[in-house]
């Protein structure tokens, strides 16, 4: 006997009932399916982004994520425990990249929960660093973030130092970085919205994102900063700085002051920018 009390509960299960029939055809089918989920209760928002994430990670490779060679924390190999202690307290990271005489002479990892015992006896506070290193696991820039995923928890790793086609350091990636893609990043006061790489405040500013493409970037505002060498707005203020700005420095440079609002120890993540007169400009 038919039921008619309920014509949209119907029809939204015949939907549903439609799709796992014929089967997505494409990722923006499986999307749009989720989507119809969400909208009519069958799962909620948090569900979707998770879902939708796992699907961003199978489309990503490495270097679309990673932490930047330019921004890495590094520990020389010749250095002792005595030595390090500043870096591990101000950085606190767990684990560091350990290198010789250059950042691409890589030597293993360093955790810093295997310098405790080190810590206790003070009369072995400069053991050699090279005794305490443990193994490096080196991944190329093009792999896509699914693999090293699988990767990562089948080896039990959480870092991994990333190469570029000639052999050379180009960054690294840590499981948290790849986990992010999925469950999303944990925000504060100052994050711009989700969907939005600039935001406009009063005033003539705005909040961009540190990884806002220089495309992006040049489109909104009428800009003309190169991508030839960095593809993001935090690579440029980088490479005209030569070094991490911290929070609240000022940078000048074409015509816009860019002050940095969120960093870490690792990267840039939220800057508020300003347009300035032509005869302040400042080339980089």
């Amino acid at each position: 006997m038919r039921d008619d009390k309920h014509p949209t509960d119907k029809s939204w299960l015949e939907k549903i009932a439609h799709w796992f029939s014929t089967e997505p055809r494409s990722r923006d089918d499986l999307i749009e399916l989720l989507h119809f989920a969400q909208q009519n209760d069958v799962i909620d928002a948090d569900v979707n982004t998770i879902i939708q994430g796992a699907l961003r990670v199978d489309a990503l490779q490495v270097r679309e994520i990673m932490i930047p060679r330019t921004q890495m924390i590094i520990i020389r190999a010749e250095q002792t425990v005595s030595a390090i202690l500043p870096i591990i307290t101000e950085s606190a990271h767990s684990r560091y990249p350990v290198v010789g005489e250059t950042i691409d002479d890589i030597r293993g990892v360093l955790l810093a929960k295997d310098l405790l015992p080190h810590l206790l006896q003070h009369d072995n506070r400069d053991v050699s660093i090279s005794d305490l290193l443990r193994p490096v696991t080196v991944v190329p820039e093009s792999k896509r973030l699914n693999i090293l995923l699988r990767e990562f928890r089948e080896n039990r790793r959480h870092m991994a130092v990333v190469i570029d086609e000639y052999g050379g350091v180009a960054g690294l990636i840590t499981i948290e970085d790849v986990l992010e893609q999925i469950v999303g990043d944990i925000e504060d006061e100052h994050d711009v919205a989700q969907d939005e790489s600039i935001q406009p405040l009063d005033d003539n500013q705005y909040h961009i994102k540190a990884l806002t493409s220089v495309d992006a970037f040049n489109d909104y505002f009428g800009s003309d900063f190169s991508h030839a060498e960095c593809g993001t707005i935090g690579g440029i203020i980088l490479q005209h700085c030569g070094h991490l700005p911290k929070r609240g420095e000022h940078i000048t440079l074409n015509g816009f002051v860019f002050e940095v609002i969120e960093a870490d120890k690792r990267q840039l993540h939220l800057l508020q920018v300003q347009r300035v007169a032509d005869n302040d400009k400042v080339s980089d």
